[in-house]
């Protein structure tokens, strides 16, 4: 009589929550295709192999197995990356750092709203002027490979300096503005560009940028478009259209800010 337990349920529980996870990331990522196709592979390995025990298939599948798990961890890195660190996301864990660091709350949350407002008054002004923009905040997964491809500038944040920046005749108007440890550190960044088909044609080339750099990394990346001013986000994979300056600082709040 076979056996099942509460041991078996937890075993299922967690690979189907590890299947969740990993069908999620490619959904984002625009992969979602190759996910079905390595998942069909699997079925067929294990029914062959494993139930039918068809000797040749399963030696030739088995083999095609040891090798393609070598492959996937080369081709998926970054959904690996991105995986990991979604797993470690303090802020998954933030009530237990909170337990231990309450007395620094009030000012975290001081520093983190000097940090948002700038930003925020910048791309309001920008909106208006129709001044085209792509700014990318670094979170956990680190952007210094994307940081290399601009100019270190190394800054304060400020709005006047990020407008500036923009500015039509500026050298560094055409790239990305990447934040990080609370500071500009570098402008006119080349960024990975999407190819999600999903993005409507309207929308240019700094969307699709926005778009791919939140599907590579942990990033917040902020669009202000040239042709209509209007303002868009993109984080995890996400594109965000047509936002206030009221959204804007909403959800850049619910990301740098932490709250009780």
């Amino acid at each position: 009589m076979v056996s099942f337990g509460i041991r078996d349920i937890l075993d299922i529980a967690i690979a189907a929550l590890l299947l969740y996870y990993l069908y999620k990331i490619m959904k984002e990522s625009g992969t979602l295709n190759i996910f079905f196709g390595v998942l069909a592979f699997i079925v067929v390995w294990v029914f062959t192999s494993q139930i039918l025990e068809m000797k040749l298939i399963g030696t030739i599948l088995d083999k095609f197995m040891s090798i393609g798990l070598l492959v996937l961890v080369i081709l998926f890195q970054d959904q690996i990356k991105r995986f990991l660190v979604a797993l470690g996301d303090h802020k998954r864990w933030r009530f237990l750092k909170e337990l231990f660091h309450h007395t620094r709350r009030d000012e975290n949350e001081r520093d983190m709203r000097r940090f948002v407002l700038p930003i925020v008054y910048a791309c309001m002004n920008m909106a208006k002027t129709k001044t085209g923009a792509l700014i990318v905040i670094q979170q956990d997964l680190s952007l210094e490979s994307y940081e290399k491809s601009g100019d270190i500038i190394d800054a304060n944040i400020n709005a006047r300096l990020i407008e500036n920046i923009f500015f039509k005749n500026s050298p560094l108007h055409d790239g990305a503005l990447i934040i990080a440890h609370d500071r500009l550190v570098s402008a006119g960044c080349i960024l990975p560009v999407s190819h999600d088909q999903n993005i409507s044609r309207a929308l240019g080339l700094r969307h699709r940028s926005a778009l791919g750099i939140s599907q590579a990394t942990d990033a917040f990346a902020i669009v202000v478009s040239e042709e209509t001013g209007n303002i868009s986000v993109a984080h995890r994979g996400v594109l965000s259209t047509k936002l206030t300056s009221a959204d804007l600082e909403h959800r850049l709040s619910d990301v740098f800010i932490k709250k009780d």
